[in-house]
């Protein structure tokens, strides 16, 4: 006979006794596993139409971040999971409750500067939400936190990029080594290898 009862998750019961509200994490993790994951799929079809010999360059940049947005989706799930979540069924709903629909294209669709002023506007929006999950986790839930440190770090490079290519303000660094390096978040996921 199986038993009905939940299981005793003592990873979750020591996070709820440290003070963590487990079903709000899992919330907001899944809200920003869903805002990744919409930004890899905006920020492909905006890569793809930064055009002429300036969009060579800020499709590049684009491309580091887009693929670092794929590796933050992936980084989070295992944590979403361990906690007692799951991802939505409907991956329409999924990518609906991301709110990133300002992130389609402009309406002059080649039009480099509002492509960076979405993917800047993408980047800023990141940073408030790991935040949230940083200050909610800090001391709190290491492992998590460590996911999430990781993740508010590389965009906040993100956000830098964007700023220097919009307002000449100096990033100190513009390029990852390989397209997807992805410095801080690589060891939390496997995406792109």
């Amino acid at each position: 006979m199986v038993n009905q009862n939940e299981p005793n998750v003592v990873g979750v019961n020591i996070l709820k006794q440290n003070g963590v509200d487990i079903d709000e994490l899992i919330k907001l993790l899944i809200y920003n596993a869903s805002v990744e994951f919409t930004a890899y799929y905006y920020f492909t079809n905006l890569r793809m139409h930064c055009t002429g010999v300036d969009g060579e360059g800020i499709k590049g940049v684009i491309e580091d971040a887009r693929l670092e947005d794929l590796s933050h989706f992936e980084s989070c799930l295992s944590r979403i999971y361990e906690l007692g979540g799951s991802l939505p069924n409907d991956a329409t709903e999924f990518i609906k409750m991301s709110g990133c629909e300002f992130l389609q294209l402009p309406p002059n669709k080649t039009d480099l500067r509002a492509i960076m002023e979405k993917c800047l506007k993408a980047e800023q929006g990141a940073i408030v939400n790991w935040n949230k999950i940083c200050q909610m986790t800090h001391g709190k839930d290491p492992a998590t936190y460590d996911v999430a440190k990781d993740i508010l770090r590389e965009e906040i490079e993100h956000e830098a990029w964007f700023l220097e290519l919009l307002h000449g303000r100096p990033s100190a660094h513009m390029r990852r080594k390989f397209p997807g390096e992805r410095p801080h978040t690589a060891k939390h996921s496997r995406a792109l290898g």
